[in-house]
């Protein structure tokens, strides 16, 4: 009567343990990035809406996020309104935690990084 393992068998047992970690990562690893996209799209929603409500108030667009309500983006998150007029606004969100930006504009502010149309978030 055999008792135990043999190496073979102990050896394919850590190479489909191997395998499954690996498809684990590659699945943690993407919806980490697709969290980040997330968190960055949220902030320039938030950004969209308040710089509206600072233009319902004073006729143009600002590029101060503390005029807006003091809006603070998700931590991580570094917003920037790159131009602010009487007529349009653009703006850029980035993560220090991705090499993707998000970027959005509205008015006939000059269109921004993968930005075409204007009022749809575009990330790159």
């Amino acid at each position: 009567m055999r008792r135990g393992f043999t190496l073979i068998e102990i050896l394919v047992v850590v190479v489909v343990m191997g395998i499954l970690a690996a498809f684990a990562m590659l699945k943690y690893s993407n919806t980490r990035e697709q969290a980040y996209l997330a968190a960055m799209k949220s902030d320039l929603r938030n950004l969209a809406i308040g710089e509206e409500a600072f233009f319902n108030d004073s006729a143009h667009y600002t590029l101060s996020l503390a005029a807006m309500n003091n809006l603070t983006p998700t931590s991580g998150v570094t917003l920037t309104v790159n131009e602010a007029t009487a007529v349009g606004w653009s703006a850029t969100a980035a993560s220090a935690n991705t090499y993707q930006k998000c970027y959005l504009f509205s008015g006939s502010a000059s269109a921004v990084g993968s930005a075409t149309v204007e009022g749809s978030i575009s990330c790159s």
